[in-house]
């Protein structure tokens, strides 16, 4: 079960994400572990499938999902791919920027907006969100400042755990 960073209450979470469209996601750390691993020259990065399974269910429910990085590997790409993430943002510097150009796109606005980081540069990502959520291993400011922290770790069932409440709250 999720930690509560701001408000206890369950009931008062699933109300506040009953209205999200659009879900941005970092990956380093988020979806991964946040380890980086070389095979001579390329990247090898670990996901999770439980967390996979969630993004392919908040996918056919209706929600946007968008993954904002700062880096990018082919293994990102890959990833994205196979599980329909039609937004993915690579090599990002400033990502609050990204996150605003992507909700004037697509039309979804700040408060039908959720996130989840783990670390200083997913800030950008908080502060264009209504909601944002952190994994149990994000670093302590974060945690800190998340309306939710998973009890999950990044790259370890964290992005599954959101996306049930997420989906909890859609059903709704």
């Amino acid at each position: 079960m999720a930690k509560r960073a701001r408000d206890s209450s369950t009931a008062h979470i699933l109300a506040r994400l009953s209205a999200i469209e659009l879900v941005a996601f970092d990956v380093d750390g988020v979806l991964t572990d946040g380890g980086i691993a070389y095979a001579g020259r390329t990247e090898i990065q670990r996901y999770h499938v439980h967390d996979g399974y969630g993004l392919v269910a908040l996918r056919k429910a209706g929600l946007t999902l968008a993954w904002i990085t700062g880096r990018g590997s082919l293994a990102t790409r890959t990833r994205a791919r196979e599980l329909g993430v039609k937004e993915l943002h690579v090599h990002v510097k400033d990502k609050r920027a990204t996150l605003e150009r992507l909700q004037r796109k697509l039309g979804i606005p700040r408060e039908r907006t959720a996130s989840m980081g783990d670390d200083e540069p997913d800030l950008g990502l908080r502060d264009a969100s209504a909601f944002f959520a952190a994994p149990a291993d994000a670093r302590e400011r974060i945690r800190a400042l998340a309306d939710l922290v998973t009890s999950a770790r990044g790259g370890a069932g964290a992005v599954r755990e959101f996306a049930d409440l997420l989906l909890a709250a859609r059903a709704r």
